[in-house]
């Protein structure tokens, strides 16, 4: 069995995991009785996480916690600094106005958390996806007076998707304040969920990713990279598998886009898989395995993958060690638990 290097020439940054107020967890359990919102697949998810069982009742503890019971979680799994961000769907399932309030709240709770603990935790803001007027100020508002890092978007917002570009605000502000905006899962939307969900492949097992990859190509394939061309997306779970995909994308989507077969993919100026390597970060969140991790090193490079555990959805302590020995040279360990989180999320 793998031993986790007790004294690594390097800091262990896990830059997915996952918090939640009180507040919040509480409103998901009222809409778990009530029902007022159609979100199938929040409901399903959700459903079980606000039940009393025993899974449901040790991630709840544990995703509310911005003190010592995560960071006790973060020592026995060698990780020195954890990104925390508002888990999914986050305030995405309740109307802007409401959810606008709610993300405000949420990040000045989770500042008022890592100014308790600014050598362990660090964060990202939430805002209101559909908000156009304050989505962007709320954003902009976290990261100049909370000193949050980026934002958090959990893909869809009841089936609709940020490729549409009235809500493209949000991108701009993220490019013009230097912040990557972290594309995390959600549930699949109304319109895809029903074949996921009646073999329980609805969330993580496949249905976040399929979920989240579309989201991804539906940015990249609606020229927002054009348009603001420093933008950042980080992606999860190794790429949500569309780094295993490079070759059919870029051959498919070129074809495609010169045909004027669908009015809205229509040429773009660089190879789209000139965008995932170079508009897109990814972490292994979820992925304990180093093969893909070190595939995506490879055909993305190793200046843009990062360590993720993504906590505590996937608590998995002996991960480290795993990874602390993927057969890799000591520069690119270093990126990936370190230097690289260090640099996207402007980690002093």
């Amino acid at each position: 069995m793998a031993e986790r290097n007790q004294n690594p020439p390097y800091k262990r940054i896990a830059t997915e995991e996952a918090w939640m107020p009180e507040e919040i967890l509480n409103l998901y359990r009222k809409e778990i009785r009530e029902k007022n919102i159609g979100e199938p697949g929040f409901h399903s998810l959700w459903g079980f996480y606000s039940s009393d069982n025993e899974i449901a009742l040790a991630q709840n503890r544990r995703i509310v916690s911005l003190g010592e019971q995560r960071i006790a979680d973060m020592d026995a799994a060698g990780i020195d600094i954890a990104v925390l961000a508002l888990s999914s769907p986050g305030v995405q399932i309740f109307d802007p106005i409401t959810a606008h309030s709610l993300a405000v709240r949420a990040n000045d709770e989770l500042a008022e958390g890592i100014a308790r603990h600014p050598d362990r935790f660090t964060g990202l803001a939430a805002f209101s996806p559909l908000d156009e007027v304050n989505a962007g100020k709320e954003l902009e508002r976290g990261v100049t007076k909370l000193g949050l890092k980026g934002g958090i978007l959990n893909s869809h917002t009841f089936g609709t998707y940020l490729d549409d570009e009235r809500y493209w605000g949000i991108f701009e502000t993220a490019e013009a304040l230097g912040v990557p905006i972290y594309l995390h899962p959600n549930t699949p939307s109304p319109q895809m969920l029903e074949p996921f969900l009646s073999r329980g492949l609805d969330a993580a097992v496949y249905g976040f990713s399929c979920e989240t990859g579309l989201h991804a190509l539906r940015l990249l394939v609606s020229g927002l990279f054009d348009r603001f061309p420093k933008l950042q997306i980080v992606l999860g779970h190794t790429g949500e598998a569309l780094p295993f995909w490079l070759y059919r994308i870029d051959f498919m989507h070129t074809r495609l886009s010169r045909s004027n077969r669908y009015a809205g993919a229509k040429p773009l100026q660089r190879k789209a898989s000139e965008y995932l390597r170079e508009n897109f970060y990814y972490t292994s969140s979820g992925v304990g395995d180093p093969k893909p991790i070190m595939y995506v090193q490879d055909v993305i490079g190793a200046d843009r993958v990062m360590y993720a555990m993504d906590y505590p959805w996937q608590y998995v302590p002996e991960e480290t060690a795993v990874l602390d020995n993927m057969p890799v040279g000591p520069d690119v360990l270093k990126a990936f638990y370190e230097d690289n989180a260090r640099r996207v999320f402007n980690i002093k």
